[in-house]
């Protein structure tokens, strides 16, 4: 008991305040970069919200001296269009399909069936309570932006079709890699593309007739840049 009488008690300290969490728990360099990083995502933010409403708001004075920016931004990921309420909701069902131009090591060459890319990305959201943006949208804003920019001949108008071929190409390219079209000892050389379109059949009780019969659209051959050949995008 002596002993534990002459033990001296050291006093703790009192707490200052309560600890501290998140962004100031960092270090003063880590709380800069944070501070920096949300300034970016918010000019980011505003910018991208900006673009797109001079994108869907009528012509004026600003869209109009700036609409080669705003169209190089908007497009092709972030178009917007109204296809889906009135005027004219889509009364078509429309397939992309691509087939390829396989050359092996030796110097031959083949071309593969047609695959169904849109059956292919239904088969991904169907039954899928969360399918991913890619699924759903890629392909088809991809043909449409190709259309837009499109006569009927296949030939493009405006300074956008050169950029919707490259990028329905791009996707074609990336498709037929994960499907493994070329093979183990090939590479796909040259691509085509075709879209199937079908009158969405009316109700029986309309009374309505649609055709059954499919429309075809052909594009031409497209040969594939190097880096593009074994499914990269350079």
């Amino acid at each position: 008991m002596r002993r534990l009488a002459d033990l001296r008690i050291t006093e703790l300290p009192a707490p200052t305040g309560p600890p501290r969490t998140g962004v100031a728990a960092l270090s003063t360099p880590c709380r800069i970069g944070a501070v920096l990083a949300l300034v970016v995502v918010a000019v980011g933010v505003c910018v991208h919200l900006g673009m797109t409403f001079l994108h869907v708001a009528p012509p004026n004075t600003v869209s109009k001296q700036h609409r080669e920016t705003i169209d190089d931004w908007i497009y092709p990921e972030f178009e917007q269009n109204w296809k889906l309420f009135a005027p004219n909701p889509l009364q078509q069902n429309t397939a992309v399909q691509v087939r390829a131009e396989v050359r092996t090591a030796d110097g031959t060459s083949r071309t593969t069936g047609w695959y169904d890319l849109s059956a292919q990305d239904g088969r991904a959201i169907d039954g899928n309570p969360l399918p991913s943006h890619t699924q759903q949208n890629e392909l088809r804003r991809a043909w449409d932006f190709f259309v837009a920019t499109h006569d009927d001949r296949n030939r493009p108008v405006g300074l956008r079709g050169a950029l919707s071929e490259a990028y329905l190409r791009r996707i074609m390219a990336m498709r037929l890699h994960r499907a493994d079209a070329a093979g183990e000892d090939g590479f796909v050389d040259r691509v085509q593309v075709r879209s199937r379109t079908t009158d969405v059949p009316p109700p029986d009780w309309s009374g309505e007739n649609a055709s059954t019969t499919p429309v075809y659209r052909t594009l031409p051959w497209w040969s594939l840049p190097e880096d593009e050949t074994r499914g990269g995008i350079g």
